[in-house]
């Protein structure tokens, strides 16, 4: 076994932690900052963490522009990111000022919310609108502060693309949707091949 401590370090090329923890949903947020501008930033920390009301949540390292707007607005949307839509998702990832749109950047356009003001991403086949109800600063074992930050917002409305629908359920492998690996550049897509069913006992 290859043991460590994570405070002293892993020992190996890469940290080993996000590809043991894989693959991982993609929190594929857009937000709108008070000025206006459209912010679109994928997040592979992020998850549902509620049914009822339904909750998502996504993390962020650091204090970024997503964190920040949904701190001003107390708005967000996720769209689930599928591999037709990978290229851009992977280009709206990169780090610019905050002033830039990265809708604009990845070449995407925007759909108008119904409840919430972000739009959604245009070909994305599902996408929850939501509104802020915590926003957490990390601890760490000592209780001290890390830089990492979630954001959980409850899911206000929910849009799913009628190709999705299969005989009144949801069909996850329908929408192609991608999940983040580990490394630098892993990726996996979910596909019907890779499904096998179990009852609860």
């Amino acid at each position: 076994m290859h043991s460590y401590e994570p405070r002293h370090g892993h020992g190996l090329a890469h940290d080993p932690l996000n590809s043991i923890v894989a693959p991982r949903p993609i929190g594929w947020i857009s937000t709108v900052s008070t000025a206006g501008v459209r912010n679109l930033a994928p997040y592979s920390f992020f998850n549902l963490y509620s049914y009822r009301p339904p909750i998502v949540g996504f993390t962020s390292t650091r204090w970024k522009d997503s964190a920040e707007n949904a701190r001003q607005t107390g708005e967000f949307v996720w769209n689930l990111a599928t591999r037709p839509l990978a290229a851009p998702m992977n280009a709206s990832s990169a780090e610019v000022p905050a002033d830039v749109d990265e809708f604009a950047l990845a070449g995407l356009d925007g759909v108008p919310s119904v409840l919430v003001a972000p739009p959604r991403v245009e070909g994305s086949p599902v996408s929850f609108e939501c509104r802020v109800t915590q926003q957490i600063n990390l601890n760490d074992v000592s209780g001290a502060a890390t830089k990492g930050w979630l954001t959980l917002g409850e899911v206000v409305m929910v849009h799913i693309s009628e190709d999705a629908l299969v005989e009144g359920a949801y069909s996850t492998v329908a929408t192609h949707p991608i999940l983040r690996g580990g490394g630098p550049v892993d990726y996996f897509e979910i596909t019907a091949d890779a499904r096998f069913g179990m009852k609860r006992p």
